[in-house]
């Protein structure tokens, strides 16, 4: 069930009122704990069947110790949207991931990164998309959410505004990254041949993206990404659009994603997994693997999410090989998968 059809459905059982029963019983969230505090991470979903250990040790570092800053911050009662934001930055500076140091390169050679932050408290968001000169596309991205009236801004104007905001821009050799022009080179030489991959063979999409609950109840939720690998250029795919890879609600949940971004954009992923929780009352888990490994399933479309409530219910659906992804909460214990139980 898409969104407008969750809208549709909870419009006419408000309508009947007690003459059109829900299918299941309201199942509300039961109340959080006071100091508790969660915070949860993706590495990005695809395809880890030929990904050595050499190649995965330095990933799952990267997250444990992303988790680890974002982790203090939340302990000692600093906010949500601090804590995914110094955890993505961390995921930027690894190159380990689809992101910052780590992203892919566009038919030009030239990596473009986008990014998106949400505060589900008061709905604010930022977002930026194709830029090839910012070290922290996540933290260009709050920028905008707190020192602008817009949500999104593109390419060279998002780049004047980081210039304005006093934030230098830095070569495109900055985010060099040996492995990620290894792909590039292979896709180049692959594009006159029939049926060439989109990503080459065992290539993990990359994406990052974390999500808090504060002590204080709030949610937010960070992306960023450097999109798929021989993309167009100017090509923007679901991480910095609000609802469709990103997205924070305090009244239902927060949501970030990974996979093939345009299956996400026209499924309105985040929002729908949302959507779902807080008009149908679904149960977050419930939710989200009705999304992932359902609808996007049926329309070939890869990737994963991960999911929090308000109450600390988190959920971590995904429809490829493997999905890097971890938890931590106020007991400091960090939890790292990449594949199914």
């Amino acid at each position: 069930m898409r969104l407008s059809s969750c809208l549709a459905l909870a419009a006419v059982l408000a309508l009947a009122g007690t003459a059109a029963p829900l299918a299941r019983p309201i199942t509300l969230p039961p109340p959080r704990a006071a100091g508790d505090f969660v915070l949860v991470m993706h590495g990005g979903a695809g395809s880890y069947t030929d990904a050595s250990p050499e190649r995965l040790e330095p990933a799952r570092a990267a997250l444990t110790q992303a988790l680890e800053a974002g982790r203090d911050i939340l302990a000692r009662g600093g906010s949500s949207l601090d804590a995914v934001e110094a955890a993505q930055r961390i995921m930027e500076d690894s190159g380990a991931f689809d992101a910052g140091r780590g992203a892919y390169y566009t038919r030009e050679g030239v990596p473009e990164m986008d990014a998106a932050i949400m505060d589900g408290r008061t709905l604010a968001a930022g977002a930026v998309a194709s830029v090839q000169h910012i070290a922290h596309p996540i933290s260009l991205a709050r920028m905008v959410m707190e020192r602008t009236k817009h949500v999104l801004l593109v390419g060279a104007g998002a780049e004047e505004f980081a210039r304005s905001q006093g934030v230098a821009l830095v070569s495109p050799y900055y985010f060099f990254n040996e492995r990620r022009w290894k792909s590039f080179q292979e896709r180049q030489a692959a594009e006159e041949k029939p049926k060439a991959s989109a990503m080459p063979a065992g290539e993990i999409y990359g994406t990052t993206g974390a999500l808090a609950l504060d002590k204080a109840g709030n949610l937010a939720a960070a992306t960023t990404t450097g999109g798929t690998t021989y993309k167009m250029p100017g090509r923007v795919g679901d991480s910095p659009l609000i609802g469709a890879g990103t997205y924070a609600n305090n009244e239902s949940c927060a949501v970030s994603g990974t996979g093939v971004g345009e299956y996400f954009i026209r499924n309105v992923v985040a929002a729908d997994i949302c959507a779902r929780v807080k008009y149908l009352h679904q149960p977050l888990e419930q939710a989200a693997d009705d999304v992932v490994m359902k609808e996007l399933v049926e329309q070939h479309g890869d990737g994963g999410v991960i999911a929090l409530d308000r109450a600390g219910h988190v959920a971590t659906p995904f429809n490829t090989h493997g999905m890097m992804h971890g938890v931590v909460r106020a007991d400091g214990k960090i939890t790292i998968e990449t594949f199914k139980p």
